[in-house]
């Protein structure tokens, strides 16, 4: 055994799913691999294209074309909706139950109760035509999440410099008691108040209320956050399973903020390059065990409906994609993917619901095709594989199909 290296650029899917027209009509026609490509033709990509981006894409385009020597597939999600929180659950082996879809004014009234119950200071803001949020402890606020799909996350966010972290935790707890929707978003900033976070107030189709997270620049200095979700059981995911075999598990980005593990080999961060940094020092320290990295910005450039962004942020994945081709050895996998699609071109600005590109390396490997998975937790069950180590709770494991 050696390394099996995960590495999800997130947001970057590869073509709408098949029930797109029947769940999520705005996503139809949504393909956020090829429209970049077809957007900015002179993208360097090579390394993407040599592990078989344009087969898992099903199309070449001008001088992209199909790789006659990768390993490649592609993956359904087999979560509802298009969601980073679920699936990277559903990567690590787990298919979360299905969570409520609500706005926060259906929840308002007795979170507000069950806080007040717990000792906090509450106060609706809001006219009372238009939906509202809870300010608590006159520097936190909760309402819902407007970055991602309406209706399934909550946000408490708050400023660091009122408030410290383990506190803003403990404030989202009591929310997630009480709420069933699929994630309750924790976090908070430096350099910030809570003028700046109701200054950024925004209400949605006069339903849905919440500060606009960039705009009150949460994000800028000091970000912490805690991805609290819904019905999931660490201990039948990959990380836990491995844990529990002593074998190094290192979650590298957005992953080690929404996966659980006990190890202590956590890097949140967002900045490409210093998360790739990250990951080169893992590989280079580790002789087996599983590695996982996020690629965030890749997503936020699909919400900011910028391609240029997008393309430059892939440019960099690809170069760095190289460099760790070139330190890992025959025992190593590495698996390339993304958990949803966040299509810039497609005319809204929210994930959209995408198959997902599986390209696979391993030194010697060639031409072999995993086909089209039903979910993607399949990495999950051949990560066990690999490792010889209990199943996850769910997938169905294509480690047969890498034997060399």
């Amino acid at each position: 055994m050696g390394k099996f290296i995960v590495i999800v650029l997130d947001s970057f899917g590869v073509g709408a799913m098949g029930d797109v027209e029947e769940v999520r009509a705005q996503d139809f026609g949504s393909n956020t691999a090829l429209h970049i490509i077809k957007k900015i033709p002179e993208i360097n990509i090579p390394n993407l294209l040599n592990l078989g981006l344009m087969n898992a894409i099903g199309e070449e385009w001008e001088g992209l074309k199909f790789s006659e020597k990768a390993n490649w597939g592609t993956a359904n999600l087999s979560h509802q909706g298009a969601d980073s929180f679920l699936g990277h659950q559903e990567i690590m082996g787990t298919i979360p139950p299905i969570p409520l879809n609500e706005p926060f004014s259906a929840s308002i009234d007795k979170v507000k109760k069950h806080l007040l119950e717990n000792g906090y200071t509450v106060r609706k803001l809001g006219e009372e035509h238009e939906p509202n949020i809870l300010v608590i402890n006159e520097c936190v606020t909760i309402g819902d999440n407007l970055e991602t799909d309406l209706g399934q996350v909550y946000n408490v966010s708050g400023s660091l410099d009122l408030i410290s972290f383990e506190e803003l935790t403990e404030i989202g707890k009591k929310v997630r008691e009480v709420v069933k929707v699929s994630r309750v978003i924790t976090f908070g900033g430096e350099n910030m108040d809570l003028d700046n976070l109701l200054n950024a107030r925004k209400i949605i189709d006069n339903k849905f209320s919440g500060v606009d997270a960039p705009e009150s620049g949460v994000y800028d200095k000091g970000y912490q956050v805690i991805h609290l979700g819904y019905g999931i059981d660490p201990k039948v995911q990959i990380p836990s399973i491995l844990d529990t075999q002593d074998i190094p598990v290192s979650l590298i980005g957005k992953v080690a903020d929404i996966v659980q593990t006990k190890s202590q080999e956590l890097y949140p961060g967002v900045d490409t390059q210093y998360l790739f940094d990250q990951l080169f020092e893992q590989v280079d320290k580790m002789s087996t065990g599983f590695i996982c990295l996020n690629i965030q910005e890749t997503d936020l450039a699909g919400h900011a409906e910028d391609v240029p962004r997008y393309a430059d942020r892939l440019e960099i994945s690809d170069k760095n994609i190289g460099r760790l081709l070139d330190k890992l050895n025959e025992e190593d996998i590495l698996i390339v993917m993304a958990d949803h699609g966040n299509d810039p071109t497609v005319g809204h600005s929210q994930h959209t619901r995408e198959k997902v590109p599986l390209l696979i390396y391993s030194k010697g490997l060639s031409n072999r095709q995993v086909g089209l998975r039903e979910t993607m937790s399949d990495v999950a069950a051949t990560i066990s594989d690999y490792f010889e180590t209990q199943k996850p709770a769910n997938g169905v494991s294509f480690m047969k199909e890498l034997i060399k």
